[in-house]
């Protein structure tokens, strides 16, 4: 089984932020994200158990960075080469133009990425 990434389905487009997912990809729902700077999940978060995403992610950066902050107060930076799992329970904020691919248990991603609309709905965004 394979996708080419301009295949997967595109989910939110902005001039800067292109996020794709492709739901049941082998039981999993594969994404590919190109995210800007400055980029905070934080509030799209607040509400959900600890402020935070309970959905793990197992992915791999091709560009740029992102900081992750985890619920036990632990951070990681994630930089262009790095293979990462990213368990349930945390946020992230991108420090630099970052694209990644990464793979999410359906139905805790769709749980997440539900909220999120929601939250940007009420931001207005």
């Amino acid at each position: 089984m394979k996708i080419n990434k301009e295949s997967i389905p595109t989910t939110m487009q902005s001039p800067d932020t292109t996020m794709r997912a492709q739901p049941n990809f082998g039981g999993m729902t594969v994404c590919f994200n190109e995210l800007p700077k400055g980029t905070d999940f934080t509030p799209l978060l607040q509400g959900l158990a600890n402020n935070s995403c309970h959905c793990p992610h197992w992915g791999y950066v091709l560009e740029g960075s992102m900081l992750v902050i985890y619920y036990d107060g632990k951070e990681e930076l994630l930089t262009k080469g790095d293979v990462y799992y990213m368990p349930s329970g945390h946020t992230a904020i991108v420090k630099e133009d970052v694209k990644l691919i990464d793979f999410n248990p359906t139905k805790e991603f769709n749980e997440v990425i539900t909220h999120v609309g929601i939250k940007m709905a009420e931001f207005g965004a």
